[in-house]
């Protein structure tokens, strides 16, 4: 079998999937390709898709600015994805064409990847979102359902943060706070996540909040990746922090994408510092 694979969104010429799933295939001694299949947001959507369903193409990937606009063109939606309200993985299996996301899932997966320690006691650890985004979205799903019990969001905007919140169908506990708030809070936190684009090149000065106060025992990650290390990862560090790079989610939720499209669990050891390699050449 060759797996016909690729990527959907706009702009992506400059995305990194070709080169992860293509270690990839190589990894699980598969035939296969993985390409860019860029929509030009004046295109017709419609079409576009209509067509790549038509090219015998097996999975794709969706990123921005698709990730919600794919829904309707699909059959189905994992549970996941329809709780979240958005689609990164598409898959063709018997007939119908499937949606996923694994954006969430890979944020954990790359973070007890690298600090396992912070899934012992998870009941006991507190945790801080920065940001109300899609992102955001994502990744407090999947940090509620890997059985964390309090997870807080902090946003400029209250509104935006409370309909992240009603995805909490645990006993967990989640409190709404302003950037401010975070601020003055932070030493309570075992693990803090900024999930917007903020200190993003070329804006690489800016970071969202202070680190004062942070507690030097906590884990603080940021899920920018260009720079590799944001001011907001620098700060953290130069505080005594734990620091946790976004680049890992990158590869962890194309780890799980490939799962889903090929039932290979490929391993991605050395991968992550090529990948931060290439980030840094850019």
């Amino acid at each position: 079998m060759t797996y016909q694979l690729g990527l959907i969104g706009y702009p992506i010429q400059h995305s990194l999937s070709p080169w992860i799933h293509g270690e990839f295939l190589d990894k699980a001694n598969l035939q296969g390709n993985y390409k860019i299949m860029e929509i030009d947001i004046n295109d017709s959507f419609a079409e576009k898709i209509e067509q790549i369903k038509n090219e015998g193409i097996m999975g794709f990937n969706v990123t921005v600015p698709y990730k919600q606009t794919i829904i309707p063109f699909l059959d189905e939606l994992d549970d996941t994805a329809k709780q979240i309200g958005a689609v990164n993985t598409v898959v063709h299996q018997e007939g119908k064409w499937i949606g996923y996301n694994t954006d969430g899932i890979g944020y954990v997966r790359a973070l007890e990847h690298a600090y396992p320690e912070l899934f012992q006691n998870k009941s006991k650890k507190k945790v801080l979102i920065l940001g109300a985004g899609g992102a955001a979205r994502g990744i407090y799903h999947a940090v509620l359902t890997s059985g964390y019990m309090q997870i807080d969001i902090a946003n400029r905007t209250k509104e935006s943060a409370e309909k992240i919140a009603l995805l909490n169908k645990n006993k967990a506990k989640t409190s709404i706070l302003t950037l401010v708030e975070a601020e003055q809070r932070l030493a309570n936190y075992d693990l803090i996540i900024q999930t917007t684009s903020v200190g993003m090149k070329p804006n690489t000065d800016q970071t969202i909040i202070s680190l004062e106060n942070v507690n030097p025992a906590a884990v603080v990650s940021d899920i920018v990746y260009q720079p590799i290390k944001t001011s907001f990862l620098q700060e953290a560090e130069q505080r005594g922090a734990s620091i946790h790079f976004g680049h890992t989610m990158l590869l962890y939720q194309a780890q799980f994408a490939f799962e889903i499209w090929t039932k290979e669990n490929v391993s991605t050891d050395q991968m992550d510092e090529e990948l931060k390699k290439i980030l840094e050449g850019r």
